[in-house]
């Protein structure tokens, strides 16, 4: 059992539900921008790990949630979301 701080408690009336702690919660909040950084260039996982030098794995581990992307990966994707062609040209 987790001594993490509980940053979402489950639902009493859902005995499926499960809390939630507070690096879960960033786990899964930093998988969502990846999932959505890559979504919105409309870009496969492979096209978007071709295109800006990120293992196919990795990244489907970060939107996963499987692991947590580190705070470098996340300004990466921050640049790459303000200009995916100016990074695609500089990682050639």
């Amino acid at each position: 059992m987790s001594t993490d701080e509980i940053e979402l408690p489950a639902d009493p009336n859902d005995p499926e539900d499960f809390d939630v702690t507070a690096e879960a919660m960033e786990r899964g909040q930093r998988a969502r921008f990846v999932r959505m950084t890559r979504t919105a260039l409309a870009l496969s996982r492979l096209e978007f790990a071709t295109r800006f030098c990120v293992p196919v794995g990795t990244l489907r581990d970060w939107e996963q949630a499987r692991v947590t992307a580190p705070d470098y990966a996340v300004a990466y994707l921050r640049v790459i979301a303000a200009d995916p062609d100016l990074v695609a040209k500089a990682v050639v």
